[in-house]
């Protein structure tokens, strides 16, 4: 007998329809599962087989072929099983097949029978209800995820002798009810009220959030750097829920979501180790999974130490900051994974991190060249904004925080500024001053006669680069938005180019 059920694969980001399909015949007695399949997926065999006789199943001698399609894409992870298991029983006439039409099946089989929680269960349920299913059995503890996506009935399974019970008696079934969203998003534990002195940072941190520039904090060690960095997603506007799909999209692809929360709900902030490879960056593996850029996409990629980074995972950083995704490339296709996010970076201005305090920095010369030399230009060039981090006075050590303006007062500019930013890019494509290519900056950033003599005046007594003067403008664009100027000031202009003083001092002019 023939039977077939529907559960679902992942590429990428992105959730795929399985067909499972089983028949049950004379001959031999075999169990053999084909479709071009990991070797957790081949494995499911054993854990299905054993789960049904755990779960009371008594199957006879028979031979059992089991096929998942379309056999030319490549699966992977244990989310077939509780499918395999009810196509199988389906096969051999102990399941009523009738209530799994229209249905996407997921969950790993304990041996016990027991359907446990399986990654990626968002997009998943989204792939059904775009191929035009209308029902999901998903493991209980999935249940909240999945009702995430509008127009699907969701039924949570425990065990494969409960899926069998319910679709003996369809009237028992339930639908999940997920809890009415009136909660507010989970808070960021950290908040720049924290953060005593520092006001040029914070101010470079705004403008940085506001226009969606690189931002480079450079500074000895221990004055603040990375506290300031680790705030800059609390002055980020707030998540749409499209956009907290999307993300958390991602999140349930690698099982990052936060126990008992469907969606992440806030921006995200990653930090890897400056050890990382190339591919830990950008994603990859045999079964292509997310990386470091597609886990910050929405939110900030910070880069501790930013010189001990390989040069080879720096460099993969160009491409995705310029086109906002990774892009990959197999025999099998090629693939894409979002990468649209806010970089930071933070370094020491030598080896040692007290330069140039000489009574404290014994780097040499060579050194210091060095060690700055291991940053290309190329990729200085995705920095808009470098801003050097000053040490802090007892004074200010000492201040108290209620003194300090919050992460939620920076953010309320910071919305308005986003927000004349997408009435002004409105069905141009881009949606950030720092995405403007030269056709925009010249329509945009256009100066009047007195910034225009003073931008001439600056431009060739520092000897700039039509490329670093265009990132003057951007910048200087984006201060114009945080100030609700429609125009482009003098005083714009004089902050945009003193965001590029440290840059100019560090690796000479351009």
């Amino acid at each position: 007998m023939f039977t077939q059920v529907y559960s679902g694969g992942i590429q990428a980001v992105d959730g795929y329809i399985v067909s499972v399909e089983a028949d049950v015949s004379d001959g031999l007695p075999f169990f053999n599962i084909s479709g071009q399949l990991s070797t957790e997926v081949r494995e499911s065999q054993n854990r299905v087989r054993t789960a049904l006789k755990n779960a009371g199943f008594r199957l006879p001698a028979k031979k059992i072929t089991v096929n998942l399609s379309p056999a030319g894409i490549r699966k992977g992870g244990t989310a077939f099983d509780l499918a395999i298991a009810a196509a199988v029983l389906g096969a051999f006439g102990l399941l009523n097949m009738e209530g799994l039409k229209n249905s996407l099946v997921l969950g790993e089989l304990g041996l016990d029978g027991r359907v446990k929680p399986v990654n990626g269960v968002l997009p998943l349920v989204m792939a059904a209800r775009e191929y035009g299913l209308s029902r999901c059995f998903l493991p209980e503890e999935s249940c909240g995820e999945g009702s995430v996506i509008e127009g699907m009935e969701i039924v949570g399974v425990s065990s494969v002798g409960q899926l069998a019970e319910l679709l003996k008696n369809p009237a028992a079934i339930h639908f999940f009810e997920a809890p009415e969203d009136g909660s507010e998003p989970e808070p960021y534990p950290v908040d720049y009220r924290e953060l005593n002195g520092q006001e040029v940072l914070k101010r470079a941190a705004e403008v940085a959030a506001a226009g969606m520039h690189g931002l480079l904090i450079s500074g000895r060690a221990g004055t603040g750097k990375t506290m300031a960095a680790r705030r800059l997603p609390t002055i980020l506007p707030g998540l749409t829920r499209e956009e907290d799909i999307a993300i958390s999209r991602v999140y349930s692809v690698c099982g990052l979501l936060p126990p008992g929360r469907p969606l992440l709900s806030r921006r995200p902030f990653r930090s890897p180790h400056h050890t990382v490879t190339p591919h830990g960056l950008t994603g990859g593996g045999s079964v292509l999974r997310p990386g470091e850029l597609s886990l910050a996409s929405g939110g900030v990629l910070f880069l501790d130490e930013l010189p001990l980074f390989g040069r080879a995972a720096l460099e993969s950083l160009r491409q995705p900051l310029e086109e906002g995704r990774v892009t990959i490339t197999r025999a099998s296709g090629t693939y894409e994974l979002p990468a649209d996010f806010m970089i930071a970076a933070a370094m020491n201005p030598c080896p040692c991190g007290f330069y140039p305090d000489r009574s404290r920095c014994s780097c040499s010369e060579a050194d210091i060249r060095a060690y700055l030399s291991r940053l290309s230009r190329p990729l200085m060039d995705r920095f808009d904004i470098c801003v050097e981090a000053a040490p802090i006075t007892f004074d200010e050590l000492k201040q108290e925080e209620a003194r300090n303006e919050s992460s939620a007062s920076i953010r309320s500019r910071v919305e308005r500024a986003r927000k004349r930013q997408e009435e002004r890019f409105a069905g141009i494509g881009i949606r950030f001053n720092s995405r403007m290519g030269q056709k925009e900056i010249a329509r945009f950033c256009r100066l009047g006669r007195e910034e225009e003599t003073f931008a001439r005046r600056v431009y060739e007594m520092r000897q700039l680069s039509a490329r670093g003067y265009h990132k003057v403008l951007k910048v200087a664009r984006t201060i114009a938005d945080l100030a609700g100027e429609e125009e482009i000031r003098r005083e714009h202009l004089a902050e945009a180019f003193g965001y590029r003083t440290l840059e100019e001092r560090l690796w000479g002019k351009g």
